[in-house]
């Protein structure tokens, strides 16, 4: 049972994901390496790449981890209050 709010990826948009990021990394790196350049350009430019795609995947991370814990606290407080509610009964008087 899915909790309202969160979304499941399909597989599909997994592979395409993925197919997208290897074209799109094949295809810098074939650029760098035909660059008509000194061989120091290319190395910075290979270089700025690969920092590039490791700062995108943590800073992906990042988010994700941010939502997670969204998600995670908004269901916690769901589930106290639904506790609190069915705890709670209305016809017991407050002062005995």
């Amino acid at each position: 049972m899915s909790t309202p709010g969160t979304s499941k990826t399909t597989t599909a948009f997994y592979a395409q994901a993925g197919l997208s990021f290897g074209i799109a990394l094949f295809a810098v790196i074939l650029g760098i390496c035909y660059l008509p350049v000194d061989p120091w350009m290319r190395a910075f430019l290979a270089l700025g790449s690969v920092f590039l795609v490791t700062s995108t995947f943590t800073l992906a991370k990042c988010v994700r981890d941010a939502q997670e814990g969204t998600l995670l606290a908004t269901r916690l407080d769901q589930a106290r209050v639904e506790k609190i509610l069915a705890e709670h009964d209305p016809f017991h008087p407050l002062a005995s």
